[in-house]
């Protein structure tokens, strides 16, 4: 006869000392449980993995809209943060990370660096589509950067390693692959390789072509633009100019193609026709052919381009090549205005490639005055430049020290890390092996190994309701940061006038919109009997920093009008306060007028500011420069007078206005200022002012103000 289950189990039980079978049962059922359990818990695992995929993917993209967004907006220290952030998020792939902080410093000035995170981006191991895309990127940067170096060996390296890898994964369709084709030519010519060069600047402009035909937003067309103009720079750089005017040809022919499409940019086109054309009369110049080359000099000056800061600068090498000192002199005369527009300073590389041309050209016009003024200038500024150059270059070579050191912390803690996951995985099969010897030999201790589980269940219940905690006190932090940004604008906001002046004599309005919580922009004004004080400012910076320094202007200038001060005095005064103790180097550029009601005299002081549109038809105000307050000490600012401002309106602004930028870059402009005021009819100050904060809206089309924008506008009857 068979023994049924239970004398079975009655058995096993008595030969292994157990008193009965029920305990023996009873086991069973738990270890039948404890699988469930374990397949329970995997199953969790597994749907949490795939939920961990997804929320990192959405990460991945959050990021890359984020980076694009600060991108365009030209915010590198912003960008620099972002990166930085995502990164240690998980967010960003290393070689994606290497990518954007190289390109962060190239474009901060700080080249070495650049140079060290391209050179880890090529070093990774890329092989999904985006890696290859930033492996691209990167290679065709450092291969450029190393070119303008004078590092021909090692842009050859790079590029012919990288041109090697991308025909390994067919990668030729990329604009990079034209470009490094290109850097490849440029390095073979400087190493005295002629033919090798032109062979391969053959390809790459066969290359662009073949990529042209896929073109649907004009970005390829722009790639092969600048392709040929750098093919053209580098054969004038080494004076081979019946190849350099070749080049110019292939030049004309790539943009007529441009310009036949739908998607032309009008803007665009004028720009590059004017850059043709003075590339071809400095290679005719340079050629001998003094005749032609002044004709394609003219054809430039056909173009608006041509008469802009930027188009004047880009003049100067074909009227100093021609020996038309004058007119190069006069082209180089708003070289201030333009360095300070950019934000650019007098370092060693700015003396040399625009003030000694100025110089020169000065000389060459028997401008003693001139000359005398830019020798001082190069001569004030080279001491400075020369210092700031070694201190930016031991920064830099600080920061390169400091970047190897924590990478080569970081592969060590990685090491670390892996040995002891090795360790607790080899740990934890320890544990699960002794878990399951004792829990089928002895039921109390596995009760209590339960038990001490269920104790760890409620630490771990503890140190998640901490977190919890945690979290929800930096939740308050934040909502009690940001309630304390609205109080800062609101109390900005209250610092510049709301109610304007109520007389029939005189029709003013005004508006200020920060481009964060809060900014660094003001206009205040001041009526004491028949003296109408008013100015408008705008703070190096943005944020609160900019805010404070803003409200410490306007207290100034409301102080010191009440005193019945000219402009003038006002500005000298503000920068003798504003310069005292100010270590962060932050500055204002202001326009500070008085008017006399009765008469109609307006006295005047521009300190570094935009100028004012003045008069019907409207047009810019032409005045004295003065440097903005607050950056250089003992300062004497020169004012200005009109004798009637009566009937004319008066529009002041900051750059948030001209430069306002939509999602292409595309700047708001000067011209487009004057062409609104200018066709279209104001009852009021009032309207002025709103109709153009509806014109710059319109004109961002969604995109963050890049800047903060204030105007008034103001007219005497």
């Amino acid at each position: 006869m068979h023994e049924n289950g239970n004398c079975h189990h009655f058995k096993v039980g008595k030969a292994l000392g157990f008193k009965n079978s029920s305990y023996i049962c009873s086991m069973k059922q738990l270890g039948v449980l404890f699988i469930a359990v374990f397949f329970g818990i995997a199953a969790l695992l597994a749907v949490s993995c795939c939920k961990q995929r997804e929320q990192q993917v959405q990460k991945i993209s959050d990021a890359d809209v984020q980076l694009d967004r600060v991108h365009q907006a030209h915010n590198y220290d912003s960008l620099q943060l972002l990166v930085d952030s995502f990164s240690a998020a998980g967010a960003l792939s290393d070689i994606k990370t290497n990518y954007w902080l190289g390109y962060v410093h190239q474009r901060k000035g700080q080249q070495r660096l650049a140079e060290v995170y391209w050179k880890h981006a090529v070093s990774d191991e890329a092989n999904d589509t985006e890696s290859l895309d930033y492996y691209a990127k990167s290679a065709s940067r450092l291969a450029s950067l190393l070119l303008l170096k004078g590092d021909y060996e090692g842009t050859l390296q790079v590029a012919l390693s990288a041109k090697s890898r991308m025909d390994e994964f067919s990668l030729d369709t990329l604009s990079e692959y034209s470009n490094l084709l290109a850097t490849i030519g440029s390095c073979q010519l400087k190493l005295g390789n002629p033919q090798q060069a032109a062979n391969t600047f053959e390809q790459a402009s066969s290359n662009y072509r073949q990529l042209l035909q896929h073109d649907q937003t004009g970005s390829l067309y722009k790639s092969a633009i600048v392709g040929q103009i750098n093919i053209v720079n580098i054969y004038l750089s080494e004076r081979q100019y019946d190849k350099a005017y070749l080049w110019t040809e292939r030049f004309d022919s790539v943009l007529t193609l441009y310009e036949q499409q739908p998607y032309a940019n009008e803007n665009y086109v004028d720009k590059q026709r004017a850059r043709l054309n003075f590339y071809r009369a400095t290679v005719l110049q340079a050629m001998g052919n003094g005749k032609e080359a002044a004709k394609a000099y003219q054809a430039a000056l056909q173009t608006k381009y041509a008469h802009t800061g930027d188009g004047h600068i880009e003049s100067i090498e074909y009227l100093m090549a021609a020996k038309r000192w004058r007119e190069a002199a006069r082209d180089l005369e708003d070289l201030d205005y333009q360095m300070d527009r950019y934000g650019m300073s007098l370092t060693l590389e700015n003396i040399q490639k625009y003030y000694l041309p100025k110089f020169r050209a000065n000389v060459g016009a028997q401008r003693t005055d001139s000359v005398v003024e830019v020798g001082k200038q190069i001569c004030d500024a080279l001491d400075s430049a020369i210092w700031q150059f070694k201190k930016d270059e031991a920064a830099e070579l600080a920061t390169i020290y400091d970047t190897q050191q924590k990478e080569a912390k970081i592969v060590q803690q990685e090491a670390d890390l892996s040995r002891q996951r090795w360790i607790g995985t080899l740990a934890a099969l320890g544990l699960i092996s002794v878990f399951f010897l004792i829990y089928t030999l002895i039921k109390r201790q596995a009760s209590q190994r339960l038990e001490a589980a269920h104790g760890k269940l409620e630490e771990a219940h503890a140190q998640l309701q901490s977190a919890y905690d945690k979290l929800e006190s930096t939740t308050k932090a934040k909502e009690r940061i940001e309630s304390e940004l609205r109080i800062a604008r609101d109390i900005q906001q209250s610092m510049v006038p709301s109610v304007f002046p109520n007389q029939d004599n005189i029709d003013m309005y005004a508006a200020m919109t920060p481009a964060k919580e809060v900014g660094g922009d003001l206009y205040s004004y001041l009526l004491q009997d028949d003296e109408f004080y008013f100015c408008v400012g705008d703070v190096s910076g943005k944020g609160v920093p900019a805010s404070l320094f803003m409200a410490q202007c306007s207290r100034l200038f409301r102080t010191l009008a009440g005193q019945h001060m000219k402009p003038a005095e006002i500005a000298t005064s503000m920068n003798a306060a504003l310069t005292e103790n100010n270590e962060q180097g932050m500055f204002i550029t202001m326009f500070l007028g008085l008017i006399d009601l009765r008469s109609g005299r307006m006295d005047y002081c521009n300190a570094g500011h935009n100028p004012p549109v003045f008069g019907l038809p409207a047009r810019f105000m032409e005045m004295e420069s003065n440097a903005p307050l607050g950056l250089w000490p003992e300062l004497d600012f020169v004012g200005e007078t009109m004798d009637n401002v009566k009937g004319c309106p008066l529009l002041i602004y900051t750059d948030g206005l001209n430069e306002a930028e939509n999602c292409r870059q595309q700047q708001f402009g000067d011209d487009r200022l004057l062409d609104i005021l200018n066709t279209n009819h104001f009852e009021n100050s009032r309207q002025v002012i709103e109709l153009l904060k509806t014109e710059v809206e319109n004109h961002r089309n969604g995109a963050e103000p890049n800047d903060d924008l204030t105007m008034m506008c103001l007219k005497v009857s």
